[in-house]
């Protein structure tokens, strides 16, 4: 299994969890194949093997521990070749667990955290060499200079809908989660650096961008006049990008959901009627425990106000049960307010302790058979308005984004302004092209249409 000369070495990456990691193991993708590195999906092919991981669910460590004792076996069976395989452990956990992921597993080489990236070729060269090495401090705006210096080819389309960064890290400390202590203090990048990078993915075919940040909507970064933006001006200076069809942003805090913000929505047909606001929990008295900064009242609200500006949007949201102290009439006032609102989608969750957060130390944890009924019910309630917003769609016309191909040869998959999957006939054009439809079927995860 020698390396033939003039071969380049591959790279898997395995990823764990939310969307920023999504972006995240795009750029070490990009920063490695401009260090010669090419991708590959073969596992077995791999000369590094990168996990990307994610820190919020349940019993995340033990999984990637699991996963590098797989990883350790086919590490082995390469030891006795000349082409050594090397393991490395990033995202999340990476940064939560440090070195101590070398401790426990010695198979691994490299542990990296999510804000060393930008020099991620040059870790890699150093276990490469047989150093163990972990890098967990960071200096964010380092990186968001490097990531202004990327070149085209490193800004190259991963399709015709890309995310963004432009913004990391959140000041909230919800007392559930563990970002601000995986992902550091909410930090934003300058108009110019993200202009920039939108111009490159558009002239690589990128024809939806995402703006992606932990707490998105609380981004303020450094305008061209000298003073801080905030995101609904961001959205209006993207919106002149020639190309740019659709703009969407995610994930969103209550608190942050400004007058600017809201009438965006109003004045941009481009950004997206759709809105991923979560809430967690219907009852103040949790809330407060969550460390939420807002009430119910304050979310209705916010509702309120964007269904105002732009009734035809489209809500999605986040929920947690269980949580520590949850009593039978606080799960029902959640279910009410899901009554209330009416979601297109949404993701739920039971609560899990998470190490380090003040809900580990609560009192009145909730059992798990409990939690797991009330998840039950929760998921019912919310699919079924997911299917019932699906089923309103047909009927209506809407221009999609044609995507990908479908599982079928003569399919396509294409995506509405509400976020969900259309599938069409492969001959309505290709992927990039907005086009016209009516739907004319609705599944539970899915719409079909035909072409107007």
């Amino acid at each position: 299994m020698t390396m033939h000369p003039g071969e380049r070495k591959k790279v898997f990456v395995k990823t764990y969890g939310c969307q920023m990691n999504v972006y995240d193991s795009g750029r070490m993708q990009d920063a490695l194949e401009n260090d010669g590195y090419q991708n590959t999906e073969v596992l077995e092919e791999a000369d590094l093997v990168l996990l990307n991981t994610c820190h919020i669910r349940e019993k995340a460590a033990e999984k990637v521990y699991s996963e590098i004792g797989r990883l350790k076996k086919l590490k082995e069976q390469r030891s006795a070749t000349n082409r050594p395989m090397t393991i490395g452990v990033t995202g999340c956990v990476a940064q939560a667990e440090g070195s101590e992921i070398l401790k426990r597993a010695p198979a691994v080489d490299l542990v990296a955290g999510p804000q060393t990236y930008h020099n991620l070729a040059g870790i890699v060269r150093r276990a490469e060499l047989g150093e163990r090495v972990v890098e967990t401090e960071f200096e964010i705006e380092e990186k968001f200079r490097q990531l202004a210096t990327a070149t085209p080819k490193q800004t190259r389309s991963r399709g015709v809908a890309a995310f963004l960064t432009v913004q990391e890290g959140c000041d909230k400390f919800c007392t559930f989660c563990v970002v601000p202590y995986t992902r550091g203090a909410e930090v934003s990048r300058p108009v110019s650096q993200i202009m920039d990078e939108a111009r490159k993915m558009v002239a690589a075919g990128v024809r939806e961008i995402t703006l992606l940040g932990q707490n998105v909507n609380a981004w303020h970064g450094l305008g061209a006049d000298g003073r801080e933006w905030r995101l609904g001006e961001l959205l209006r200076e993207l919106a002149t990008v020639d190309g740019l069809e659709r703009l969407r942003y995610t994930t969103s805090h209550p608190v942050d959901m400004d007058r600017g913000l809201i009438e965006a929505h109003r004045e941009l047909d481009c950004l997206m009627p759709y809105l991923h606001l979560p809430v967690q929990a219907g009852s103040d008295r949790i809330l407060k425990a969550m460390n939420r900064h807002h009430t119910i009242d304050d979310y209705r609200h916010v509702i309120g106000m964007v269904r105002e500006v732009r009734p035809d949007i489209a809500i999605s949201g986040d929920f947690i049960v269980g949580f520590p102290g949850e009593s039978d009439e606080d799960f029902e006032a959640t279910l009410d307010l899901v009554r209330e609102i009416g979601y297109a989608s949404a993701f739920s969750f039971k609560y899990s302790t998470r190490p380090g957060t003040p809900g580990a130390d609560m009192e009145n944890q909730v059992p798990e058979p409990v939690k797991g009924e009330r998840l039950q019910r929760l998921q019912a309630l919310l699919n079924e308005q997911q299917e019932a917003f699906n089923r309103d769609c047909i009927g209506q016309e809407m221009v999609i984004l044609l995507e990908k191909p479908g599982r079928k040869q003569d399919q396509l998959i294409g995506r509405s302004p509400y976020l969900q999957s259309v599938i069409v006939d492969s001959s309505l054009g290709v992927p990039g092209d907005m086009v016209h439809v009516r739907i004319t079927g609705a599944a539970p995860n899915s719409l079909s249409a035909k072409p107007v």
